[in-house]
């Protein structure tokens, strides 16, 4: 029993997806064409909170964060090689990062604990050349932000919240056009 009371706490701060791959763990295959139709919850009691200070990596190991990218909005995706539904929205977030390149800055920063191992060969695979395969192993943003996966919230030129999505989302999508557009 006292094993039990002291899992349980650590389940409860356990980033979880909503659906697992089938492939025994890692979702490492291309990505299904198919992207899911509506959003998941729409959040906006975070909104005007500073973004987070949390460092993520590029491939070669070279740390970022957030207030690097300020000047133009954000949006973060949390998601994670494993995660089904993450796997899934992929691919609309690679069409709405080469739409808005310039304009919008896609940041995919997967909570994998295997960050580039896993990460890149997904990247290379699917053949995404417009968001980068950034990782965050420590599970900083999950853990800080209270976020299952996936996740993706936009912040606004100044670095502020304006709101977070949880669960998968067609980000080509008119639902998508409408609420990036809360950006200014």
């Amino acid at each position: 029993m006292r094993s039990l009371i002291v899992l349980l706490p650590l389940a409860l701060l356990t980033p979880a997806c909503d659906t697992q791959a089938p492939s025994g763990g890692q979702a490492n295959t291309a990505p299904e064409t198919a992207a899911p139709a509506t959003a998941g919850k729409v959040d906006r009691s975070h909104k005007g909170e500073a973004a987070p200070t949390y460092a993520f990596a590029d491939p070669e190991g070279v740390k970022k964060t957030i207030v690097d990218h300020a000047g133009r909005p954000v949006l973060v995706n949390l998601w994670a090689t494993w995660c089904a539904p993450c796997v899934k929205e992929m691919p609309t977030l690679e069409a709405l990062a080469k739409r808005e390149s310039g304009r919008l800055d896609v940041l995919t920063i997967a909570q994998d604990l295997d960050g580039p191992a896993k990460v890149v060969p997904y990247f290379q695979k699917a053949g995404f050349t417009a968001i980068e395969p950034w990782s965050e192993s420590e599970l900083q943003f999950t853990t800080g932000l209270g976020a299952n996966l996936p996740t993706t919230i936009l912040y606004d030129r100044a670095g502020k919240e304006v709101w977070r999505v949880a669960g998968a989302m067609d980000w080509t999508g008119e639902e998508a056009k409408a609420l990036l557009a809360e950006a200014g």
